[in-house]
């Protein structure tokens, strides 16, 4: 097994074989705890236009993500894994826009088979990768909207790494060198409102869930529980 490590839109789109698109603060992070909660399935879209026409096709569906790290006005909820874990969503089908995970599963065309990434559902993830044994891994650390490197997907690339090749990485290390680091100390300032702390908690929350996600690619493309 082959495994490459890319980064960001650019990475996204130069990615093949089985690809794991890293998104962990916070896109599929709040995927994950979605459909834990019971989702049929999420639906990715690149736009806001593109998320409020599949509503409007579709009254019953609820529209989540962000723009530049805001709740979308309109969306139901914003891209705040804290938020979304105390919600029931059995039975229902979400919409999914964000700046950055998002982003990289839509570039990723020359992908064979997609991977949402993040802590919560890693050790799945890696079990489904061993499972298969695809000759080429490609794992993309997306970073803050897909065009600045971002320490916590970076990490969590190297830890799925590791954990692909047969290793222990010391997760409590991974998590305080995150916490530190200005993209997880900005959960814990008190002068902002756009992250919350519980966000950083949850996302830091490894092997939360026993599934992993991936993309189907039928129409519409679609995230599915495995």
């Amino acid at each position: 097994m082959e495994i490459r490590r890319l980064s960001l839109l650019e990475g996204a789109r130069r990615a093949t074989g089985t690809t794991i698109i890293i998104d962990v603060f916070r896109a599929f992070t709040t995927a994950a705890f979605v459909m834990a909660n019971g989702a049929v399935t999420i639906i990715p879209v690149s736009t806001v236009e593109e998320a409020f026409e599949l509503r409007r096709n579709n009254p019953g569906w609820i529209v989540m993500g962000e723009i530049h790290g805001h709740k979308v006005s309109g969306f139901e909820y914003g891209n705040s894994p804290d938020e979304v874990s105390r919600v029931d969503f059995t039975g229902k089908t979400i919409i999914q826009r964000t700046s950055s995970g998002v982003q990289g599963i839509i570039n990723a065309s020359h992908a064979d088979d997609v991977l949402l990434g993040s802590f919560v559902t890693a050790e799945a993830t890696v079990k489904y990768i061993k499972s298969r044994n695809p000759t080429v891994v490609s794992l993309v650390a997306m970073g803050w909207e897909g065009n600045y490197e971002a320490i916590e997907d970076e990490l969590c690339a190297g830890y799925l790494e590791n954990r692909l090749r047969g290793g222990h990485p010391d997760f409590t290390d991974i998590m305080k060198r995150i916490r530190a680091d200005p993209q997880g100390a900005k959960f814990f300032d008190t002068k902002q409102t756009i992250f919350r702390e519980g966000d950083f908690h949850s996302a830091m929350s490894l092997d939360q869930f026993d599934f992993a996600l991936r993309v189907a690619r039928d129409v519409p493309m679609h995230i599915e529980k495995i």
